[in-house]
């Protein structure tokens, strides 16, 4: 996955770094330069389609919260096409929890979401003149902070989750220098370690299977 993403970001630099394509860009477009914006939304952590825990249903084994942060980009406004890659960090209230005495957990055990980076391309379409329709991909790693039982107290260890993330969403020029989006986004965890507190060595890499759904919205401006 990593070596995918690496190979796409390098041909969005390329395409971006191209006299030929550059000419093609609009000067007055909306959609081409730099770009950073503020992210916020809803975001929830679920067990893949791998655990079963169908034996508990009071358990939905998901933890729900919201996301905010910040993103980065640059876009290339190609006229049929705009391309560009991106990254974002932000950190979510999502949290295990207990629901009338039953715990809500995930596989994790106790956890509280931490950050959350992504680095990735976008390549979207004009729909008209003002709005922007495009897709998203790329490479995730996220931190669950391990809690103690009772969830009064947090250790410095954490689960270190690495993946992948696809979404899609529409974004609407307010004017040349300001813009406003939202957006779906997937992600699924596939690759986890423990990180411990101090010197102690982080763990072995193991196989997890956990999905992310957020939908946010945004602000914006270009540079």
């Amino acid at each position: 996955m990593k070596n995918t993403v690496a190979t796409l970001l390098a041909g969005t630099m390329i395409a971006a770094a191209t006299p030929a394509f550059a000419q093609t860009v609009e000067n007055d477009s909306p959609f081409t330069g730099a770009r950073a914006q503020a992210v916020g939304g809803f975001d929830s952590f679920k067990a893949g389609s791998s655990v079963d825990d169908d034996g508990n249903d009071n358990n939905d084994q998901s933890a729900e919260g919201a996301v905010y942060g910040a993103a980065i980009g640059y876009d290339v406004d190609l006229g049929a096409v705009v391309i560009g890659p991106e990254a974002e960090f932000a950190w979510s209230s999502a949290k295990t929890d207990f629901n009338n005495g039953d715990f809500e957990g995930f596989g994790f055990g106790n956890v509280d979401a931490g950050r959350d980076m992504y680095l990735g391309a976008r390549i979207g379409a004009k729909v008209g003149d003002r709005a922007l329709a495009y897709v998203k991909g790329g490479y995730t790693n996220a931190k669950l902070d391990i809690r103690s039982n009772d969830g009064t107290r947090e250790f410095n260890e954490d689960y270190d989750l690495d993946g992948y993330r696809v979404g899609g969403g529409l974004e609407y020029a307010i004017n040349q220098n300001m813009f406003v989006n939202a957006e779906y986004r997937y992600s699924n965890y596939s690759e986890a370690e423990v990180d411990f507190e101090g010197t102690l060595p982080d763990s072995d890499r193991f196989n997890v299977d956990l999905d992310r759904h957020q939908v946010t919205v945004g602000l914006g401006v270009r540079f």
